[in-house]
């Protein structure tokens, strides 16, 4: 075991970063712009302004500022739960037997449970600082609603969280802990909404989606005065903020001359893989170095791998613009598998971007198989990880197998972004052996992607 490489690299709070990193300021092909759904053309700011914060407008469509400045309010807010660690699983790779080295990047150190908080923080910031009364959101898992709720709390703003139903009803807990923040919380679809009792007339007795909620959220935000809309996932200023994950994780690995081979997170709308991979991308695209990334889906929803690359509406009930991304349709409905924060139907447009270019890979994987990992990485690591995060727990292992196979010893970095102490009725199913795999037919996808808009 090396000496040189503690179990666990801490920053100091002076070497938190001072800016976020924007990635599409190297990327050569730059993500599609988001489009006015009524008039075909890209959204102005003044026409995104209805539904976001301003300053958050802003940072949506700069795809030119390489380095944008954290607020010191936000910075020293993250004080209280960041740096996060960086992790050497030496007892992971002791159980494998394997040559590779595996690094973590442990998110879970705050009560959310997970790294929401980057850019829930900053999206609360800047609503109160326009004057608003508070924001609408949606959230699949509830890790997202927990830490918007925190955020909100902390500057004295309302929040309103649209929870996917299936979720809301399988993580009781996840949701109290959301009221306890001072958030009123709906489970989603609902008859609170125009939209949702559409979507309820035509899918009776559904367990919802994230793209249920989104819809019912910005409906929300939009007929209160005083109040926006904010996302958890997929937007370019939410991957923007989760930047802080990749750079700290840079940071530590440059202090000890530690050079990542494989770069690997979950995906289901994509913040917490594009925060990481994000500044080594930045890298890659330079030409200073080459690494290999890898974003891991669920196959009950593998938009990456089984969507196509199209225009289409970021919500189920098509109130939102239209993006360019891997989708699956709008309208698809995955099956209530319990890594809630994946269900969505689309992959976000920067990383679709990158992914059709060739610069990262996509596998999709089955939800017993994750949970085999997410057991046998509790088992050795002392963390009880989140579904969602398992997933590259997964991929990591079967990496750092293959390096057994050949001999080679290559570095293994993956984002554990969540921990998975509401999900207990998850591992129930998986422990007591119900738990089964759900991957959609060929025919459900092409029936979903038919109905994208044709632009």
């Amino acid at each position: 075991m090396s000496e040189k490489i503690p179990y666990k690299i801490y920053l100091d709070e002076n070497e938190l970063p001072t800016s976020w990193y924007n990635v599409r300021a190297d990327m050569k092909k730059k993500p599609a712009p988001l489009l006015n759904p009524g008039t075909g053309k890209p959204c102005t700011a003044e026409e995104l302004s209805h539904v976001f914060c301003d300053e958050l407008v802003k940072q949506e469509l700069d795809d030119k500022t390489a380095n944008i400045p954290i607020p010191a309010e936000i910075r020293e807010f993250y004080k209280m739960y960041r740096p996060a660690p960086l992790v050497r699983a030496y007892c992971l790779e002791k159980k494998l037997g394997t040559p590779a080295k595996i690094y973590y990047k442990f998110e879970g150190n705050n009560t959310s449970g997970s790294h929401k908080l980057n850019s829930a923080i900053a999206q609360a910031y800047y609503a109160k600082k326009q004057g608003l009364k508070g924001v609408t959101t949606e959230t699949g898992a509830g890790q997202w609603g927990t830490a918007l709720s925190m955020a909100c709390s902390y500057f004295d703003l309302d929040c309103q969280v649209y929870m996917v139903k299936v979720s809301y009803e399988q993580k009781p807990f996840r949701r109290e802990v959301i009221r306890t923040y001072g958030a009123q919380i709906t489970p989603s679809p609902s008859e609170t909404t125009e939209v949702g009792r559409k979507i309820l007339a035509e899918f009776p007795g559904t367990g919802g989606s994230l793209g249920c909620a989104i819809s019912e959220a910005v409906e929300a935000a939009t007929k209160q005065e005083g109040y926006r809309y904010v996302l958890g996932s997929v937007l370019n200023q939410v991957l923007l903020h989760q930047t802080v994950i990749g750079l700290e994780t840079m940071t530590a690995m440059d202090k000890y001359g530690i050079k990542p081979d494989v770069i690997i997170g979950c995906a289901g709308g994509g913040s917490n893989l594009g925060g990481l991979i994000s500044p080594f991308m930045g890298r890659k695209l330079r030409g200073e170095a080459d690494y290999q990334f890898i974003a891991v889906e669920p196959a009950s929803c593998p938009s990456l791998t089984r969507g196509s690359y199209v225009y289409d509406f970021c919500d189920t009930g098509h109130v939102c613009p239209l993006a360019k991304m891997y989708t699956l349709g709008s309208e698809f409905m995955p099956s209530p598998n319990h890594a809630g924060g994946l269900r969505y139907h689309g992959m976000s447009s920067i990383l679709s971007q990158l992914y059709d270019d060739g610069l990262m890979e996509a596998r999709s994987v089955e939800q017993t198989a994750v949970f085999e990992a997410a057991q046998a990485f509790a088992r050795v690591e002392g963390i009880l990880p989140a579904p969602e995060s398992s997933h590259a727990i997964k991929v990591a292992i079967d990496e750092a197998l293959k390096c057994k196979e050949t001999g080679e010893e290559k570095t293994i970095l993956f984002g554990l972004t969540g921990t998975g102490y509401f999900d207990m009725y998850a591992y129930k199913a998986f422990n007591d052996g119900t738990m089964s795999d759900y991957i959609p037919t060929d025919d459900e996808i092409a029936k979903s992607l038919a109905k994208t808009p044709k632009i």
